[in-house]
């Protein structure tokens, strides 16, 4: 029988691995614990520095701006887009707390079956709205740090690029590759 963590760790092919290794952020050492005993105190305060920087009031204010813009249904808490505000007012000097102490915990996904055209349905996971506003901040923070590491040539998940920008490169290349360029 397989422990927890094999039964986590997917079948990958040894040269993946290698792969792998060459796209970490330099200076990346793994995923970080979730015990604060176990972290280097050097880390704790690169982790307050972007605790801070995600709890700025421009940078909330932007998060919030965005979740709102982008709607979507309520999570497992049942509370909407419209309600967010009202919500930060009564909960967010406890979540903020949560958040600087270490004890925040996301609440779990509602999902949905969304009916796939051909048949079959796709599972979608909802995140509260509370979530995705937390999960805004932090991205805003994040993204310039972790982007600027990207090849210039890599498209996908990233701001300002979209799968048909790789296409038309894809077709640039090719264009290239038959004029003898």
């Amino acid at each position: 029988m397989r422990s927890r963590e094999e039964q986590r760790q997917p079948n990958i092919p040894q040269g993946s691995l290698r792969q792998r290794e060459a796209v970490k952020p330099p200076g990346y050492a793994g995923a970080p614990s979730s015990s604060p005993a176990q972290v280097d105190p050097s880390s704790r305060k690169d982790q307050n520095d972007l605790l801070e920087r995600m709890l700025e009031g421009e940078n909330l204010r932007l998060a919030y701006k965005r979740v709102v813009q982008n709607g979507g249904a309520p999570g497992v808490d049942r509370v909407t887009v419209a309600e967010l505000q009202a919500y930060l007012n009564t909960h967010w000097e406890t979540v903020k707390d949560e958040l600087l102490t270490g004890t925040y915990r996301p609440m779990p996904v509602r999902r949905v079956e969304i009916p796939k055209p051909g048949g079959g349905v796709r599972l979608l996971g909802i995140p509260t709205v509370m979530d995705r506003f937390l999960q805004q901040a932090l991205l805003q923070v994040m993204n310039p740090i972790f982007d600027a590491h990207f090849s210039w040539y890599s498209y996908g998940f990233r701001p300002g690029k979209r799968a048909h920008d790789a296409v038309k490169q894809a077709q640039r290349y090719i264009q290239s590759a038959c004029d003898g360029s």
